[in-house]
């Protein structure tokens, strides 16, 4: 055998050896299994995204709470406000916010925009005061929900 012929004879064993093992290394990096999982909400086209405390911890899953803001003029109205970073826009143009009913879930929940001021959203529909609003994180649980993962 010729001395050319052997180094890529050798060069062939050794990455058939480490080959096994690059694959090992990269499944390990992968998403886990489960770490999202869709319910349907029974009685609507809805449904809720429940995620491992890992996949949470992953994503960085932020939110904050509803609030009541008072209307301009006193009174005893008040305007529901949400922070700007839980306004989640679709793709045609829908808005929404990810509400989190309980710990690790998460339901898309449509929201009507009254207006914006800094960073403030004042809505004439949505969630409740003092329901919890994903402010980070969204665009990762939209993806879990529709299954366009990465």
């Amino acid at each position: 055998m010729r001395r050319g012929d052997r180094w890529i004879a050798w060069l062939l064993v050794v990455t058939g050896l480490l080959l096994p093992a690059c694959r090992s290394v990269a499944e390990e990096e992968e998403e886990p299994a489960g770490a999202a999982t869709i319910e349907p909400i029974e009685g609507t086209d809805q449904v809720r995204v429940v995620l491992t405390a890992d996949a949470v911890e992953r994503v960085d899953v932020r939110t904050a709470t509803v609030r009541a803001a008072p209307v301009d003029g006193g009174g005893a109205s008040s305007e529901t406000v949400i922070p700007y970073a839980s306004i989640f826009y679709t793709a045609t143009g829908e808005t929404w916010t990810y509400t989190s009913p309980e710990p690790l879930t998460y339901v898309r929940e449509p929201v009507v925009i009254d207006h914006i001021a800094g960073n403030r959203v004042f809505l004439t529909d949505g969630p409740a005061t003092g329901t919890e609003v994903v402010t980070q994180g969204a665009a990762e649980l939209y993806g879990s929900e529709t299954g366009v993962e990465e």
